[in-house]
């Protein structure tokens, strides 16, 4: 089966610093990845690289078959069709619920718009929120609503960047589940990274091992 995303020997240096070394993977369509892994291994910087935030200084990744990244090329994030929850949530506090969610899709026909943010806030379980700003919200819930702006554009491949490391454990366990239901559901593919094996184990189909920026 072709896979949706293909790191082939990346690596990216920042000064003398090697941060990633000669990674390679592959992903399969709708399937749920995670790099596992301490603290400072690599693996957010492999997010940033696929999603386009940084420049990769060795080897290539491919989305859908597609080039996207090589020393001296590199698509622009936003052609990428790539969604990314960060692990402060990093939602807009001025706008409602309904502003984030959203966000993305300003130019979409506003009666589809519409009808997307309510479908996603029914797939998050806020339906009653649309209104709400972020600091009434629980941890829980602005996670949700990071995880609804992610997917309201329907990216074709989802990035979670410990998606869930400010939640207590027991929130934690019940979102990760949850999740991988809703990415299931979309049909979504998406890498995960975090340190919690249990985490991983719970969400992901694969998991790679990252230790000092090489998969193990």
């Amino acid at each position: 089966m072709a896979a949706y995303v293909e790191l082939v020997s990346v690596g990216k240096r920042f000064g003398e610093k090697e941060v990633v070394v000669d990674l390679s993977f592959r992903l399969a369509p709708a399937s749920i990845g995670c790099l596992l892994g301490p603290s400072g291994c690599g693996k957010t910087t492999v997010l940033r690289l696929i999603a386009g935030f940084e420049a990769v200084s060795s080897g290539e990744i491919l989305l859908n078959g597609q080039l996207v990244s090589r020393p001296g090329h590199s698509v622009p994030p936003e052609r990428r069709q790539v969604g990314m929850v960060f692990q402060d949530y990093a939602l807009f506090p001025h706008l409602t619920v309904e502003g984030n969610v959203a966000f993305g899709l300003h130019r979409w026909p506003a009666r589809e718009r519409a009808a997307r943010v309510r479908e996603l806030l029914a797939l998050v379980g806020l339906e009653g929120h649309a209104r709400a700003y972020p600091h009434e919200l629980s941890g829980g819930q602005q996670q949700r609503v990071a995880l609804a702006r992610a997917l309201a554009p329907k990216p074709e491949l989802l990035l979670l960047d410990e998606p869930f490391s400010n939640l207590d454990v027991e929130l934690r366990e019940r979102l990760g589940l949850e999740l991988r239901q809703i990415l299931k559901q979309e049909g979504m593919t998406a890498i995960l990274v975090t340190h919690d094996q249990q985490e991983a184990f719970a969400m992901a189909d694969e998991i790679g091992v990252m230790h000092a920026g090489r998969l193990q």
